[in-house]
């Protein structure tokens, strides 16, 4: 059965039986009990994993209680803006690249420098990596593996079609072709109308030198003719049957279950690299994974690496201490790593290596996809601006999704795109 959201306690009985066991005897108890909120979003499988490592983390640490919620969607930024204006935010919550500048500056994370390194041991991460959650000389969040865009493909029907499965230096005019050619083959669409994702247009526009944000002030990084550009694109491939229509689109909440992949509605999905594992799970064919396409042969990728997804320690917490453990118990311990894998992207402390060895074929295509990337990565982004989460949820796919309800033409949608992002977007 498919759970949008769930909440889960871990209370002491399931300590107790840890330590029934001899666990966690080294472990300094928290005597007066400590109960910690911890959030995040994602699929079945991750919240298994998740609670999975919550209550290992019990069994060795007397004293704690860890209080789970898993939310689908856009549910959890819902429910994080309720949590945030009644200064009630969970003790550990999730971000990601895209999130983590904004709602630090919005004052929804605690600094965790005062933490390193006795309580959180990152520095094996090495500098640049931490930089990645740095926002303004803090560090406010800690990587929990690295990831890229990346695009995932049925190989299955790419075999029923004889059509080569698609390679890294696949370009977006061949790409725009096999989509179509997918279609009519496969009875499916060729794959998503990504005109909506931001992640794909800000890989698009770099390959371009340009990006979805400014680099040196507040703004956006594009003109109203690349914005128009790409909506063109997107709307001729749409009209081609190369991309789902827009009412299978605009079911797409960023999420595994609502993607026009995990559907079953395309061949081709786009999605971040860590995403395979859960997509493998509800999809009987093989998956195949490699990068999106290319302005050109030989030229600039448009990917970088990011920390798929990120703790941070919410800024309401009365229990920093205790919330910081916990992160560095999920980053750090051997046992946690193999319970997690690469679902949350491929880690980036020593649990690496211990973990390789034990990895699924699904989960051994993600790291090779990682190691593929090292010599096509350009330079990681500076931090996102305030108001980037609104511009990516209620600017851009709205408009989108217009568009691909044929209710504005490509031109009127990207000049909407730029005024109403400039309007969204803050210091």
């Amino acid at each position: 059965m498919q759970v949008n959201r769930r909440s889960f306690l871990m209370g002491s009985a399931g300590a107790a039986a840890g330590l029934a066991f001899g666990a966690g005897s080294a472990v300094p108890a928290f005597a007066e009990g400590v109960s910690l909120r911890a959030m995040w979003w994602g699929s079945n499988d991750r919240a298994k994993r998740t609670l999975d490592v919550a209550k290992l983390y019990q069994s060795k640490t007397p004293g704690v209680t860890i209080v789970g919620e898993s939310l689908s969607g856009d549910g959890y930024w819902t429910k994080l803006a309720t949590q945030m204006a009644g200064r009630a935010i969970a003790d550990v919550f999730q971000l990601e690249p895209g999130t983590i500048s904004d709602y630090s500056k919005r004052g929804a994370c605690l600094p965790l420098d005062e933490f390193l390194p006795s309580t959180l041991k990152v520095q094996s991460f090495g500098a640049d990596m931490l930089k990645l959650t740095t926002i303004d000389g803090k560090l406010y969040g800690v990587g929990l593996g690295l990831n890229s865009f990346s695009m995932f493909f049925d190989t299955v029907e790419f075999e029923k079609a004889g059509i080569p499965l698609p390679t890294p230096d696949l370009t977006w005019d061949e790409y725009a072709k096999l989509a179509v050619e997918l279609a009519k083959s496969s009875g499916k669409s060729g794959g998503p109308y990504a005109a909506r994702y931001a992640y794909v247009f800000d890989a698009w526009l770099r390959q371009r030198g340009k990006s979805l944000f400014a680099k040196e002030s507040v703004g956006l990084g594009f003109t109203a003719d690349d914005a128009t550009e790409w909506f063109d694109y997107w709307e001729k491939l749409r009209k081609a049957g190369g991309t789902v229509a827009a009412d299978v689109q605009t079911l797409d909440q960023n999420t595994i279950d609502t993607n026009c992949l995990g559907l079953g509605k395309s061949v081709i999905g786009m999605a971040y690299s860590n995403q395979m594992v859960g997509y493998q799970l509800i999809i009987k064919n093989k998956l195949g994974i490699t990068m999106l396409p290319r302005e050109k042969k030989g030229g600039p990728s448009g990917h970088y690496y990011r920390p798929a997804l990120i703790w941070s320690l919410g800024a309401t917490t009365k229990n920093g201490e205790a919330a910081a453990k916990f992160i560095d118990f999920f980053v750090n311990d051997i046992e946690a790593g193999k319970i997690l894998g690469v679902e949350r992207g491929v880690p980036m402390s020593p649990v690496r290596e211990a973990i390789l060895p034990q990895l699924n074929p699904t989960e051994q295509e993600t790291v090779k996809y990682v190691n593929l990337l090292k010599d096509q990565v350009g330079e990681y982004p500076p931090p996102v601006p305030m108001g980037a989460t609104q511009f990516d949820q209620r600017v851009l796919r709205p408009i989108c999704d217009e568009l691909a309800f044929e209710r504005v033409s490509p031109a009127d949608a990207a000049t909407r795109l730029i005024e109403e992002g400039k309007a969204t977007l803050k210091g």
